[in-house]
């Protein structure tokens, strides 16, 4: 006999910070791969302007990361305890790893950039490295696993997005509408 999977859409969404801070974090996460994947491709100074975004968003996801974090681990909602034990287990381990993965990428962004002896921008205003210059090999050691970690995010974001995708039409169990703003629901 099949398990029936209840509908926890309206009594058990996220809260509305939890809400923002997800797809906030997705478009910011997005936007850096975006950038980080095609500024090579425009000559100056579209590609410097692009360098400047890439660094300015990930400023901004520091900071929004953090308040995530907090928010979490304070006053945010967390999945329901109506799940089955594998899908919380599935979903838990797909979210601390997106974290983890997260805060590494985050963590080597500043260690590259700063390692190399350059500046971060934030909105044009210039955050000096407080470290010495890294050997080029670390400099270059740190870039790679930078852009590898960026692809393991992508990776995993997608498997969360068809996870989400394989709840909402194929299981039909709802889950999807717990992180979706209020005026996003689907109609049934």
């Amino acid at each position: 006999m099949p398990c029936s999977t209840p509908d926890i859409t309206d009594t058990l969404r996220y809260d509305r910070p939890t809400i923002v801070l997800h797809w906030t974090t997705a478009f910011l996460v997005l936007l850096q791969f975006a950038l980080g994947e095609t500024w090579n491709w425009p000559a100056k100074p579209v590609h410097h302007l692009m360098v400047v975004a890439h660094l300015t968003v990930g400023i901004l996801l520091t900071v929004i990361m953090a308040f995530r974090i907090v928010w979490r681990l304070t006053k945010g909602r967390h999945l329901s305890d109506l799940l089955r034990p594998v899908d919380r287990v599935c979903a838990l381990g797909a979210e601390y790893t997106l974290y983890v993965l997260l805060l590494a990428e985050i963590l080597l962004g500043y260690l590259w950039r700063w390692g190399a002896g350059q500046t971060m921008s934030f909105f044009g205003l210039l955050i000096p490295s407080p470290f010495a210059r890294f050997p080029a090999e670390t400099v270059t050691w740190l870039h790679t696993l930078h852009e590898w970690n960026a692809w393991l995010i992508m990776g995993f974001a997608t498997g969360h997005g068809a996870a989400a995708l394989f709840h909402q039409f194929v299981l039909k169990d709802k889950v999807l509408g717990r992180m979706l703003p209020q005026c996003f629901l689907f109609r049934q």
